[in-house]
């Protein structure tokens, strides 16, 4: 699996934060983990551990799995992440664990571009998550075509960051196959001059295939919702054990 440089370069890693300093999103999720009474949570591609700290420090059991190295080393210097578990792993060689519910948060769900690592993905999270337990997930609604704003004028942003300087960055669509989407974040470092680029696909799945995919790993929906953060835009999937 090919990991986006905007989380495996460290030099990149360090800023997403500043970046993208909203994380609103993530409220969705705390307020989930209330609703259905988990007290241990697996946080499947956690990044730089932004929601595996907050669940942490509300008492959360957490473990924050993910494959790119940089962002870990990102996670593991925030408040809170000396009560993480961090994994470097992704949603296909997890560790051994049993946890009340698994997450993948932001665009985690899409990285999966291909049937076959999707689907296994959700088996070995299916493996993961104790009976009676929930998967909770997102995915943006491929009918929104959201990939149409996707584009430098949109997106270009000049963000001030602590000891880097300013660093402008933005993003363009590179190439839509069908429901598979690439695109490039340009970075510069204005500092230095340095520019640096990441590339990434993510794949947009109809709602049917998702339950398909689910129903065929054992799991079943339980609740599709809208993002709060995003109404009409993206689908949150709270699913569970299989009857």
């Amino acid at each position: 699996m090919t990991l986006d440089a905007k989380f495996a370069n460290p030099r990149l890693a360090q800023i997403q934060d500043n970046l993208e300093a909203d994380r609103s999103d993530l409220d969705a999720y705390v307020a989930l983990v209330s609703e259905l009474g988990a007290n241990s949570v697996l946080d499947v591609g956690c990044g730089t551990g932004t929601f595996a700290c907050l669940l942490a420090t509300a008492g959360i059991d957490v473990v924050g799995a993910d494959p790119a190295a940089a962002s870990l080393d990102v996670a593991r210097r925030k408040p809170g992440a000396d009560r993480v578990r961090w994994q470097l792993a992704d949603a296909t060689t997890l560790p051994s664990i049993v946890v009340d519910m698994a997450t993948m948060t932001g665009n985690v769900a899409q990285v999966f571009v291909d049937d076959e690592r999707w689907l296994a993905a959700l088996a070995s999270i299916r493996g993961a998550v104790r009976p009676g337990g929930h998967l909770v997930f997102e995915v943006r609604d491929p009918a929104q075509r959201a990939w149409d704003s996707w584009n430098r004028e949109a997106s270009f942003a000049r963000t001030d960051i602590q000891e880097v300087g300013t660093v402008s960055s933005w993003v363009e669509v590179t190439e839509v196959a069908h429901l598979l989407v690439s695109f490039r974040w340009t970075y510069h470092f204005e500092k230095d001059g340095a520019v640096l680029t990441s590339d990434s696909t993510l794949r947009f799945r109809e709602r049917g295939e998702i339950e398909a995919s689910l129903a065929q790993t054992g799991f079943e929906v339980l609740d599709v919702r809208d993002a709060p953060d995003r109404p009409g835009l993206e689908l949150v999937f709270v699913a569970g054990e299989r009857a």
